[in-house]
């Protein structure tokens, strides 16, 4: 845990690049956060991860700043009478409150990636007040989001314009561009190649459709027509976490989008 001593000993402040992992629960945002740290690591950039995730038990790394120690959940259940979900909201809140003191934490580490985890509900990040504020207030040169499309759910059709939308609403909430990831790219079931092409004509999703009734045919026509209308169609880039197929095409994306084109060195 740092110290006012050892703060007050920082002297020299890099230059913060900030990347927010954002997805729905499961989609694998903990396990990419650990393997772009592996990765910026590995190829000699100072990397530091940051957990926003109260109640998550465990973590397939080490944080370097964890909000576990400043709210804990289960103190806040007894304390508030509050469930379980009760308590994250509320946690999720508090955090916000707490920025100045992880801002002190973060310029101490002094990274020059700051890859940041965000809560397994997305719902309770993106769409609280707290959410945006904290995307909006932390302090960093850049910053930019990572939205999992999670790839067992994106092989369908309309599951796979489900989170478009839903990718586009949290884009609007947190105002910050966007890369889309297609996580768990090594399953053998998913159809890599037919999730990018949806990717970047979403209306050809709905050639992929089947066993819709008409309603439901004429209401995905009707968003998918919509999002390539307002230019959201986007390259996809597939990584697996599991293997690190594509985490050096995920790294030549994020350095165009955090550093206009200086990427890490190999």
């Amino acid at each position: 845990m740092l110290t006012s001593s050892n703060i007050s000993q920082i002297t020299t402040v890099n230059t913060l690049k900030c990347i927010f992992v954002l997805g729905t629960a499961g989609s694998g945002k903990s396990l990419l956060t650990s393997k772009l740290y592996e990765y910026y690591a590995s190829n000699g950039a100072f990397a530091a991860i940051l957990n926003l995730d109260p109640g998550v038990e465990s973590l397939p790394y080490t944080p370097d700043m964890d909000v576990r120690d400043r709210i804990d959940i289960l103190s806040i259940m007894r304390q508030y009478d509050l469930g379980p979900n009760g308590a994250l909201v509320m946690a999720n809140d508090m955090i916000a409150s707490q920025l100045s003191q992880l801002q002190i934490e973060i310029d101490a580490v002094n990274p020059d990636y700051l890859i940041v985890d965000t809560p397994g509900q997305i719902e309770l990040f993106a769409y609280r007040s707290s959410g945006p504020f904290l995307t909006s207030e932390l302090n960093a040169d850049s910053k930019t989001g990572l939205f999992l499309f999670d790839g067992a759910m994106a092989g369908n059709p309309v599951n796979f314009i489900s989170l478009s939308m839903l990718s586009l609403s949290i884009r609007l909430r947190l105002q910050l561009p966007f890369i889309t990831v297609l996580s768990k790219s090594d399953l053998p079931a998913i159809s890599t190649d037919s999730i990018i092409q949806w990717a970047t004509d979403i209306t050809s999703a709905l050639d992929a459709t089947s066993n819709v009734d008409g309603e439901t045919y004429s209401l995905i026509s009707t968003i998918s027509s919509t999002l390539n209308q307002e230019d959201y169609a986007q390259d996809m880039i597939p990584v697996s976490s599991a293997t690190g197929d594509g985490l050096a095409d995920l790294e030549s994306s994020l350095s165009r989008m955090l550093l206009m084109g200086e990427e890490v060195e190999d």
